[in-house]
């Protein structure tokens, strides 16, 4: 007969909970394991004094699961749904269940178990979304977000045409809407929580529970989402009915940050905001002002996650347990900021492994001058140190596939009266990682890496930036550092060029190529796929007249010679020039072919609306919104195209644009038919109207109508054509 267990030994089962997965050890490591396991399932809830049991085996070794019994059930509930699935170390991730579950899944009598297999019924297939369906338009059209008063909308580029709708929606979010890294995901922030829509349809695919979540950012890879909020997490009471949906336990609470798995929808791990806000921003993705967002930098394939507590240490913790990386902390005296490189070396190992390379800087103090240091992670160690004397302040700027890091250092001069700025090169593929210095005059407000490239633009300044930049907390958008000055700070800025020379294939050093003078840009947009730049002065201030520079490195027409830069693979050229009055936004389509500029009305612009560019600087699209928030691009995941495909596609890309410019040409006829027949049909529309106005005249007039209301139905065809005339062409030669 089943064993049937009493009301009052099911209340005392019902605190116990069945640790498996536990390491295996002898009996003189008991007391270690007994004591790090306590303390960890201390988090839940309190374990009672006779509440812990490990069973050992015959050769004395303990079995590798326990049993743990708490006070309450709702303690052992918590630890249940915090504790499961804990990566205790990198061999042992712990398993944790209720003991009363076994009623669940078996019986104490092997005797009645019906050994009888029953197939279960076969459940009708369900076509699922795919999540990236919208890369299969064939012509690679790309998606963007409208975000105007309530109304959110996924378009499709249509270049000079209006966008076409895919999926529009009233009330989608409360604050702001944002895509997943590789465009997966479009979330959207309510008071509640994060939600995450995909597919053809946009259908909600999950949900996360963070009353008050104002900030979120995602994993390169988007394997985790991670949410912060003002308010700290509270837990809801037993008997409520949302208490069963809600992700958080005891150990949570007071906790302000939160990493989520996206794949399970449930929190990885929560932790405490190391500073907390003044005030808010208002609406918008900006939040409040105190907090550094993003509070976690991630490695490029999401292994690790790290953060800094600014003076004394950087945490490191590896995924997917959230556990410190070797159980500690790197302690670092005096480390003011870090970056994490987005490639890997070749690690210095047995076993030759790739290793992640952390950048941080430390300020000079005790007597000890400025230091910049490379370290590997995950074996901590330091490959390349540099010192710096009379340092202000330093930025960490690596090129986007790791092989380059440039440390932009700002400098006192003797009189500590003034700054200058040195720009410190690392060269991570070369041996010994030999560091270039290149030294400026001038005070650099911003820089940007060509992506997947050697080149480089800057902004620097003679004058003292009068203005602050980007609000502290604020997420600066692509292009833009915090710090910079706005539009009204400097009155003259430069924009400067530099390329590494090639000579035989050899790299040799970085080389000025053009500097100009440009009254008030203060940021720099790359293109996704390099060589097209666009320099800009953003900001919604009412003296912002928002001007763009369109740069071409790659210039196919006359290549221009450039002394001290001949061996420099550029042939850099100004496409064109524009203006988007009050411009507080700039984004490049992830394919490179267009641009956006936008006017918010977060941006606290007076004229609000978007326009789209394409690379060369002309203006395809501009449209005035009221109540226009935020125009974001898709983002697209990496090409599944091998390098040497690659190669290939470029190689024959003059024949493949024939075959594009060919489809161009049909795209803008079928354009011009469409145009002439909407004409054709106001006219025809036209025409029933007044026949049908005739015969209520003729009715009324006793069949005479007036002759100025006569059809002039007298079998004749009408052809319309559109015929395009250039009134006249200017060419001008600009001037270096």
């Amino acid at each position: 007969m089943p064993v049937r267990i009493e009301d009052h030994s099911r209340t005392i089962l019902d605190t116990v909970t069945v640790v498996d997965g536990a390491p295996i050890v002898t009996e003189k490591k008991v007391d270690a394991l007994t004591k790090v396991l306590k303390k960890l399932f201390s988090e839940a809830g309190r374990v009672r004094e006779d509440g812990f049991y490990m069973p050992m085996g015959p050769d004395g070794k303990s079995k590798g699961y326990l049993f743990i019994g708490f006070e309450t059930v709702e303690q052992a509930d918590n630890a249940v749904r915090g504790l499961n699935n804990k990566r205790l170390d990198n061999k042992h991730t712990l398993l944790v269940n209720k003991f009363t579950d076994i009623e669940k899944y078996g019986d104490d009598d092997d005797e009645e178990e019906d050994e009888e297999y029953i197939e279960p019924p076969e459940e009708p297939y369900v076509e699922q979304e795919h999540l990236r369906s919208w890369l299969k338009e064939p012509n690679s059209v790309d998606q963007f977000i409208l975000y105007k008063g309530e109304s959110v909308g996924v378009f499709w580029n249509r270049k000079s045409e209006a966008p076409e709708v895919n999926v529009n929606r009233s009330n989608w979010t409360e604050t702001y809407v944002a895509w997943s890294p590789l465009g997966t995901y479009l979330c959207s922030v309510h008071h509640q929580g994060v939600q995450l829509w995909g597919g053809d349809e946009f259908g909600r695919k999950a949900r996360f529970i963070h009353p008050g979540v104002q900030l979120l950012d995602f994993s390169p890879c988007e394997n985790y989402l991670v949410t912060w909020s003002p308010e700290p997490i509270q837990l809801i009471p037993e008997n409520s009915p949302m208490r069963s949906s809600f992700p958080f336990t005891s150990a949570d609470e007071g906790k302000q940050i939160v990493v989520w798995s996206v794949q399970t929808g449930m929190p990885v791990r929560t932790f405490s905001s190391t500073v907390g806000p003044e005030s808010e921003n208002g609406p918008g993705p900006q939040g409040p002002k105190k907090v550094s967002w993003p509070a976690f930098k991630w490695t490029s394939d999401d292994k690790y996650l790290a953060r800094v507590i600014p003076g004394q240490q950087i945490f490191v913790y590896e995924t997917p347990g959230m556990g410190l990386l070797d159980k500690k902390s790197i302690r670092i005296d005096g480390v003011v900021d870090f970056e994490f490189s987005p490639g890997v070396i070749k690690g210095s190992g047995k076993k030759d492994e790739p290793e992640h390379v952390i950048s941080y800087w430390t300020p000079e103090m005790n007597n000890q001058s400025a230091r910049v240091t490379l370290m590997t992670i995950p074996s901590k160690e330091v490959i390349r140190t540099r010192n710096l004397v009379n340092v202000a302040e330093c930025r960490l700027h690596w090129q986007n596939q790791g092989a380059f890091l440039c440390v932009k250092v700002v400098r006192f001069t003797k009189t500590k009266k003034s700054t200058f700025t040195n720009l410190e090169f690392f060269r991570l593929n070369e041996k010994n990682i030999p560091i270039e210095v290149v030294e400026l005059k001038e005070t650099v407000i911003n820089f940007a890496w060509e992506p997947a490239g050697d080149r480089l633009v800057i902004i620097s300044t003679s004058d003292v930036p009068a203005t602050p930049g980007a609000p502290p907390g604020a997420r600066p958008p692509p292009g833009k550092v915090p710090g910079m000055p706005g539009p009204g700070g400097p009155v003259k800025t430069s924009v400067s060029f530099y390329g590494l020379e090639r000579s035989k294939g050899v790299n040799g050093q970085f080389r000025h190529i053009m500097t100009v003078e440009r009254k008030s840009p203060n940021s720099i947009f790359w293109s996704s796929n390099g060589r097209f730049v666009v320099v800009a002065a953003v900001g919604g201030t009412s003296n912002n007249t928002g001007e763009l520079d369109f740069w071409d490195f790659d210039f196919e027409g006359e290549k221009k010679e450039i002394p001290g830069a001949e061996e420099v693979p550029a042939n850099l050229t100004l496409m064109a020039s524009g203006q988007h009055y009050q411009l507080t936004d700039i984004e490049w389509d992830p394919t490179g072919r267009y641009v956006a500029t936008s006017s918010s009305m977060w941006g606290r612009a007076m004229e609000t609306g978007y326009r789209i560019w394409d690379l060369k600087g002309q203006l395809l699209r501009e449209e005035h919104v009221e109540r226009f928030k935020q125009f974001l691009w898709r983002p697209r995941p990496p090409t599944l195209l091998t390098k040497d495909q690659q190669r290939e596609v470029r190689k024959s890309l003059r024949e493949y644009s024939k075959v594009f410019d060919q489809e161009d040409i049909a795209e803008e006829s079928q354009a011009s038919k469409e145009l002439i027949a909407q004409r054709l049909r106001l006219l025809e529309e036209w025409r029933a109207w007044r026949k049908a106005v005739e015969a209520e005249l003729a009715e009324e007039r006793g069949g005479v109508v007036p002759l100025a209301f006569k059809s002039e139905d007298d079998g004749t065809e009408i052809i319309e054509e559109i015929v395009e005339e250039v009134i006249s062409e200017k060419e001008e030669e600009i001037e270096d």
